[in-house]
């Protein structure tokens, strides 16, 4: 059995320190108050800051980008962290406009990072639709990744990555033996595009889940932006509904403080 320390700095953004390596997802460190566009008139404003400032975090041996197109998962001080990290793995189309030593993934494909003295981190990229059907051309290339390494107990860990519930999600639970997840909540929404969703909302996250059926469940990107409908009220109300093991699931992280989990 291993452990995994996680910090949740806010939004998406998380430090994953494991068997020696540290990870970063979807650097987010702008202070609050700035409004970003998204395209297609959609924008929304940044409410709440990073935890901790970048020049805080320790030395990063990968970032894993679920996309780099929108600002509440790349925002212009995490660009600015990229070219000092070891690695960078995303979105084919996001290593093409990246550059440089980037490594893009299309869905289910695997990249392993390895390090001398250290075990190996085996990364497969799994589907996401950031949006209703039909939407990819406009919302752009999303992905999650499931993480493996010798000794996990329960199973991969999981990033969803900005998405809807949809087939190609629903295909992770028939993959993947997930035993910790980061999930991407928050049941986005844009005026410009009335009731139409572009991520998961508290309830198609406790499907998900009765799907997966993993030993932890740690919402995050549900906060911080004026483009959420959804926060922890509305998740802790769909999870307390949910059958006991799901609902025993249910793990939070306070924002700068380091949480260890035995994966």
């Amino acid at each position: 059995m291993t452990d995994v320390r996680i910090t949740h700095i806010g939004g998406p953004t998380t430090l994953i320190e494991v068997e020696g390596w540290r990870l970063l997802t979807d650097p987010t460190f702008d202070p609050p108050g700035r409004r970003y566009s998204f395209g297609w008139g959609s924008a929304s404003t940044k409410v709440v800051g990073p935890a901790e400032p970048a020049a805080d975090l320790p030395p990063v041996d990968a970032v894993l980008l679920t996309h780099d197109h929108h600002a509440d998962n790349l925002d212009d001080a995490g660009r600015a962290l990229l070219p000092g990290v070891g690695a960078v793995v995303t979105t084919v189309a996001g290593a093409r406009r990246l550059g440089g030593s980037a490594v893009g993934l299309s869905p289910w494909s695997v990249h392993s990072l390895a390090k001398p003295g250290l075990p190996t981190l085996e990364i497969t990229a799994t589907p996401c639709r950031h949006g209703p059907p039909l939407s990819r051309p406009i919302t752009g290339e999303v992905t999650g990744f499931a993480l493996r390494w010798p000794g996990q107990q329960h199973g991969a860990l999981w990033i969803s990555g900005d998405t809807v519930l949809y087939s190609g999600v629903r295909e992770v639970a028939s993959r993947v033996n997930v035993g910790t997840m980061l999930l991407h909540l928050g049941a986005v929404q844009f005026n410009v595009t009335g009731p139409l969703r572009y991520t998961m909302s508290g309830p198609e996250g406790v499907e998900l889940c009765e799907l997966l059926r993993p030993h932890t469940v740690i919402p995050v990107h549900y906060e911080g932006w004026s483009h959420f409908t959804q926060g922890r009220d509305t998740i802790e109300k769909a999870f307390a509904a949910a059958p006991p093991d799901v609902r025993d699931s249910l793990t939070w992280l306070t924002l700068g403080a380091p949480k260890t989990l035995a994966v």
